[in-house]
């Protein structure tokens, strides 16, 4: 399962049971509580029978880290003291750039994209971590 996390949505794409193919699955939208969020991404993970988590780093453009990349390690630490399943971390400098324009190739309306692209930017870091692992 990747995870693209921000501060007001997360991104979820999981896995083909072979692990060749990254699916999105769907925009969390955050609650504002760091354990009600971690707990739903955790008691997800358990339903699709998760055995490990990618998580998209968000670095700045220099590869260096920041604020965001703060906010997501406190996310992804407080995943991890809820349940056993380890955690990766992928790079997803221009994750959410790439989603932009698979999803402007598609005609997805303006509107509209806002709603998936986290999604889609979660399941283009599964697929990039999928690929680099054959």
């Amino acid at each position: 399962m990747s995870l693209d996390v921000g501060d007001v949505r997360i991104g979820i794409a999981v896995s083909d049971l072979m692990g060749v193919i990254a699916n999105p699955l769907e925009t969390y939208t955050r609650k504002g509580n760091l354990e009600v969020d971690a707990k739903y991404i955790v008691d997800l993970a358990k339903s699709k029978e998760v055995s490990l988590f990618i998580s998209g780093l968000p670095l700045g453009l220099n590869g260096q880290e920041n604020e965001q990349t703060t906010k997501t390690r406190l996310f992804i630490d407080e995943l991890a003291r809820q349940c056993d399943i380890p955690v990766k971390y992928m790079d997803e400098r221009f994750t959410t750039l790439s989603a932009e324009r698979v999803l402007i190739q598609g005609n997805v309306r303006r509107e509209n994209r806002k709603k998936v692209i986290d999604k889609v930017a979660a399941t283009i870091i599964l697929q990039n971590y999928l690929d680099q692992k054959r």
